[in-house]
């Protein structure tokens, strides 16, 4: 069987995954990935006990029970570019040997929810509402740098959304990937459903206009006007679209739940974001333990 290189696979000298500073034993199959660090505790104080912490970077974990269920919460940090980090560490840390740097003979498959804030852009889903992403489509381009990520995709809607957004030549393919079914399941539940379409920045990627004008002006009414087959695009954030193209590629079942932080056709702000991000948790916990 055929070793990964050392300069292809990163490992510290205690044999964790380098970014993540993780073994297969600090992870449980249940994974909740966040993009602030802080949030982490914020999950794990509603914990009956926590066995295990560690952080680097950005990067902070701690595993233990909810309900009885062990889980674990990691922080991602921000954008595309983290969940390529996080994604290939947590499957390179359960699934390949890190004495013999094989394959192990049998797949762990981990279920990873992201529990994330986002703003919104249909006038129906409130602040505070729940939304989860039925697909993500990335805007980001992160995903086809990946060979055989044409077989994960929804390309008929990605080209609907070529067509029906305007989108420019120039601009990575808008990759297109849907959730996990068994999960989707089990969280949509009274919580809005939709695409959350995820992009590579937050001013100019999202139609925010400060100094800098956008280059495609009408992209957030194109978006919130987007129609596949009565999939509308739900909200917009950072991550999805490469939690979910590589959790298809790696074998692992992904989802992604966001409050809504801001309406961004209503114009609409929170007013208390901590309590925003109490009620996307209470929610998830226990619809994850149920």
């Amino acid at each position: 069987m055929s070793q990964f290189a050392e300069t292809e696979l990163i490992l510290t000298n205690e044999n964790r995954v380098y970014h993540l500073n993780l073994l297969a034993e600090n992870i449980a199959d249940n994974v909740i990935v966040v993009g602030d660090q802080n949030r982490v505790a914020q999950i794990s104080a509603y914990f009956s006990t926590i066995d295990f912490k560690t952080e680097h970077r950005e990067f902070v974990t701690h595993t233990g029970l909810f309900n009885g269920k062990r889980i674990t919460v990691l922080s991602t940090g921000i954008g595309t570019d983290n969940i390529d980090i996080v994604m290939n560490e947590l499957d390179a840390a359960v699934n390949i040997n890190p004495q013999t740097r094989t394959l192990n003979s049998t797949h762990r498959q981990l279920n990873i929810i992201r529990l994330g804030t986002s703003g919104a852009l249909q006038a129906e889903i409130p602040v505070n509402g729940l939304v989860v992403s039925s697909h993500g489509i990335g805007l980001d381009g992160l995903l086809n740098f990946y060979d055989g990520w044409q077989s994960v995709c929804e390309n008929n809607i990605s080209n609907a959304f070529i067509k029906q957004t305007g989108w420019l030549p120039n601009m990575p393919y808008p990759y297109c990937v849907a959730a996990s079914d068994d999960l989707l399941n089990k969280f949509k539940a009274g919580n809005f459903v939709g695409i959350t379409a995820t992009a590579p920045g937050f001013y100019g990627p999202q139609g925010r206009q400060i100094k800098l004008k956008s280059a495609l002006p009408t992209l957030n009414d194109n978006l919130t006007n987007f129609n596949f087959n009565d999939l509308k695009i739900t909200n917009f954030e950072m991550e999805t679209s490469a939690l979910y193209g590589l959790g298809k590629l790696l074998h692992h079942n992904c989802l992604t739940v966001c409050v809504i932080i801001a309406n961004r056709v209503r114009k609409e702000f929170t007013s208390d974001y901590k309590k925003s991000v109490d009620i996307l948790i209470e929610n998830c916990l226990n619809k994850l333990t149920l």
